[in-house]
């Protein structure tokens, strides 16, 4: 396994794993190649865990002080001076337990601390809730700083924020 910069050739791959997992992720989740091109200029980290030379998994995330929309990514700006924000990590379905996840949180974390981000923080499912997120992400230090509700009122997420 290797984590490493995606390529604009991987942007088809990255679509389809989102694809996939759409179910699971929030209403602003579908993303086409030109979402990933906005992402890619905006992110602080774009990287992709590959297996055997196939894009298993990909993590976006957007460092502060930049134009990005997204209500969750806003909410945490009102608030943190200096943050590095995870807009979507997702792991294809048919590499899942192979510690991908954790892989490439590992590499944020590295990427983060080099930069000078004091804080990563993200979004977790609270209602409905997403026990094994909660359990992955309280691994990696980050803790409830916040609740909104999302989805028109369809579900509420826990804001999280993890020290670098």
């Amino acid at each position: 396994m290797a984590v490493r910069p995606v390529t604009e050739e991987e942007f088809a791959a990255v679509v389809k794993i989102n694809t996939d997992a759409e179910a699971y992720l929030n209403s602003q989740a579908t993303l086409t190649v030109g979402d990933l091109r906005e992402l890619r200029r905006l992110a602080g980290y774009f990287k992709v865990a590959c297996v055997d030379r196939a894009v298993a998994g990909f993590l976006i995330a957007v460092r502060s002080g930049t134009s990005h929309a997204d209500p969750n990514y806003r909410w945490f700006s009102a608030r943190y001076p200096e943050f590095l924000y995870i807009d979507r990590i997702v792991v294809d379905a048919g590499f899942r337990g192979r510690k991908l996840g954790s892989a490439l949180y590992t590499d944020l974390f590295s990427v983060a601390r080099v930069s000078g981000a004091p804080f990563v923080t993200c979004e977790i499912d609270f209602d409905p809730p997403n026990h094994a997120s909660s359990a992955f992400h309280a691994g990696f230090g980050f803790t409830e700083v916040g609740r909104h509700a999302v989805d028109g009122g369809k579900k509420t997420v826990s804001l999280q924020v993890a020290p670098v």
